[in-house]
């Protein structure tokens, strides 16, 4: 890409003295991302044993939330008619049986909120289920999952990390990061991600984050990227108040470095480097069309 033509045409805007862009979830360059902690945090490790149950610990009558409608897949000519999707079903027992090519099989059986019995068969033999440890079901989410994770959480207060909030539909409602939360409730999430959680602000406000539980590195929405135990103001003292304000709600200002602005914005998913006699300029592009120029590691231009 080249990116003369944008730099020509960064000279004539005019500097802009509040950015409101929108949150975004830039790739990250690995030239220009530092390494992320090598050891494991308590965040990390807190909702680890936040997981599926093995099928030993199955008892009749376990509720597992329906979260897609694709469920009936499974269940092929035992599906019922109706939508499924948002209801709960429940766990009435194991059984085996010989599949068409001979193997042994498992039938789960599940009965519906009508009343219907439905049967998710899986190729392989019931000892070979019961050594797995844990054992889920697709498009649905195990109730006891979400009421350990509910233990956990409920009336703790945390700092959120990202400004991505979201409604009950997991639609983005924006929002600040880095401020306490208090965890209000916990649900059932969907199928990508299990757990609803919902908090509110030391404003009032109140909001969810969709997460996966336990220990999943590379996902945006684990405990550990959502959540912190404590305040990250304080490992950056250096950050004056009024940047603080403006990293708290995603925006930039003339004279933030480069550090400051990444906290806000995030990483950028291009830079592109100059110099000249004077000064080192650097251009930050961002998916979203957001740009930041840097002159010797100060902002100088930003816009949407």
């Amino acid at each position: 890409m080249k990116l003369f033509p944008v730099i020509t045409t960064l000279f004539l805007l005019p500097l802009s003295s509040c950015f409101t862009g929108v949150e975004s979830t830039p790739k990250i360059t690995g030239a220009e991302v530092k390494k992320e902690r090598v050891s494991v945090s308590a965040e990390d490790t807190f909702l680890s044993g936040v997981t599926d149950s093995p099928l030993p610990d199955w008892e009749r009558g376990k509720r597992f939330v329906v979260t897609d409608d694709k469920i009936k897949l499974i269940f092929g000519s035992t599906a019922p008619a109706g939508q499924l999707a948002g209801s709960e079903i429940t766990y009435s027992g194991a059984s085996e049986s010989t599949g068409i090519t001979g193997e042994n099989v498992t039938d789960l059986a599940f009965v519906t909120p009508q009343g219907a019995t439905v049967l998710y068969r899986i190729n392989q033999p019931l000892k070979e289920l019961e050594k797995k440890s844990s054992l889920s079901v697709p498009f649905t989410i195990q109730q006891s999952m979400v009421e350990q994770a509910r233990s956990l959480l409920v009336g703790k207060r945390l700092y959120i990390l990202t400004r991505s909030w979201r409604d009950d539909n997991d639609n983005s409602v924006g929002g600040r990061q880095f401020v306490p939360v208090t965890i209000d409730s916990v649900s059932a999430g969907n199928s990508v991600y299990p757990l609803k959680v919902s908090f509110t602000d030391d404003n009032k406000v109140s909001a969810r984050a969709f997460l996966i539980p336990g220990i999943l590195k590379g996902s945006p929405r684990t405990f550990s990227t959502l959540f912190s135990f404590s305040d990250p103001r304080k490992k950056y003292p250096d950050i004056s108040p009024e940047n603080w304000d403006l990293i708290i709600r995603g925006r930039v200002g003339t004279g933030m470095t480069r550090d400051e602005c990444r906290l806000a914005l995030g990483a950028p998913k291009e830079i592109d480097r100059s110099a000249n006699n004077s000064y080192l300029r650097e251009i930050w592009l961002y998916e979203n069309g957001i740009y930041l120029v840097f002159e010797d590691g100060l902002l100088k231009i930003y816009r949407r």
